[in-house]
Order: structure tokens, then C-alpha cells, then sequence
């Protein structure tokens, strides 16, 4: 049975309604800019993380990525080529919209829980689960439309003349076909997996 209202009680306001009344001690002006104060303060924190967690050195920070997908990708051309301009992981993983940006940076939580129960922590656990992971990954990029290699390349910004004969009609078929970069250059920065089907290929 509750205690029956005491005079103390009566006279003190809950939590709620203190943080519905008004300040009797700062005027509304000095709480709002305090707000906006802190708010600005959250923000830019925040986007810094964001940011911070958007470099190569944050992606190979563990040696899950150092020791394996990174070694085949510093072999390709994305990494070096005639004209110096370098890919690197937040280019080909991470949209760079903030609205899609987010939804991939929750996604990513699952790799961290990974990271910390040890899942691919070795090579050999790596590659078995390889042909697992690659295929999330070419299942995100075909629903976005291959998004985050659009933002260097588009059938729109190729010179079709330049070309080799096969590529030519290859990209010429794709256009056609509506299809998206994944449908055709799966290991393009990484090896392929083992155990590919001719659905995956």
C-alpha cells in the first residue's frame, strides 16, 4: 500500500513536472542559446567520429582487414595506377550521403560484434567465411545500384571509343540490360571467394 501523501511530498514536484515548468532563474533567450550551444557541440563530435571512422587507417586498423582483403586490394588498380587517383575503403563501402551513410555505419555494428567474438580473427576462419561476406556485400551493392562506384564512374562519363572492342560491348549490353557494376566485377579489388556458384558469378 503507498505511503499516504506527507506535506513534504505535496510541496516538492516530480521530475516531469519541473521540466515542464518555466525558469524562474534563466531567461528563455539564455536556454535556447544554450542549447543551440550544445547542440552544435553534439553535432560536430559527432560528424568528427563519423568522420574519423570514414579513413583507410580506421579500416585496417584491425588485422582481420590488414592481414587479408587489404593485401589483395594494394595489388590492384584501385590502390596504383598511371594517374595516382586511389580508391580506398570508404570509397567503395561507405555511401556518401548522410541518410545512407548511417544506415551502412549501423550495418557495420554486426562487423564489430565479429571483430570482438572473434569470428574471422584468423585466416583460416577468414576464408571460410569469405564467400559469406562477399556475398552481403555484392547483395548491397546490386539493391543500391552499385552507388559508391558511380561516384567515380558512370556509363555517361565513359569514352566508349577508348575502349577495348570487349569492354566496349560488354558496357554497351549493361546499359542496355539495365544492369550495375557488381554484375559483372565481382574481385575487382578483392579475390574472389572459393566456392563460387554460376549464380554468383
Amino acid at each position: 500500500m503507498a505511503n499516504p501523501p506527507t506535506e513534504e511530498n505535496q510541496t516538492r514536484p516530480g521530475l516531469w513536472a519541473r521540466l515542464r515548468r518555466p525558469s524562474t532563474r534563466y531567461s528563455l533567450l539564455g536556454l535556447l542559446g544554450t542549447g543551440m550551444i550544445l547542440g552544435v557541440i553534439f553535432w560536430g563530435g559527432f560528424n568528427t567520429a563519423m568522420e574519423a571512422t570514414n579513413q583507410m587507417d580506421f579500416c585496417i586498423s584491425c588485422h582481420e582487414m590488414r592481414d587479408n582483403v587489404y593485401q589483395e586490394y594494394k595489388k590492384t588498380i584501385h590502390y596504383s595506377n598511371r594517374t595516382g587517383v586511389r580508391a580506398t575503403c570508404p570509397d567503395c563501402h561507405v555511401p556518401k550521403d548522410w541518410t545512407h551513410k548511417i544506415i551502412r555505419k549501423v550495418q557495420a555494428s554486426k562487423e564489430v560484434y565479429g571483430k570482438v567474438m572473434g569470428t574471422i580473427d584468423t585466416k583460416e576462419k577468414f576464408e571460410a567465411k569469405r564467400l559469406e561476406l562477399a556475398r552481403h556485400e555484392w547483395a548491397r551493392m546490386k539493391e543500391s545500384d552499385s552507388r559508391e562506384c558511380r561516384n567515380c564512374h558512370s556509363f555517361d562519363g565513359m569514352n566508349a571509343e577508348s575502349q577495348k572492342p570487349r569492354a566496349q560491348k560488354s558496357h554497351e549490353m549493361a546499359r542496355k540490360d539495365n544492369e550495375t557494376c557488381i554484375d559483372c566485377h565481382k574481385g575487382i579489388a578483392h579475390q574472389k571467394p572459393e566456392g563460387m556458384t554460376e549464380e554468383d558469378e
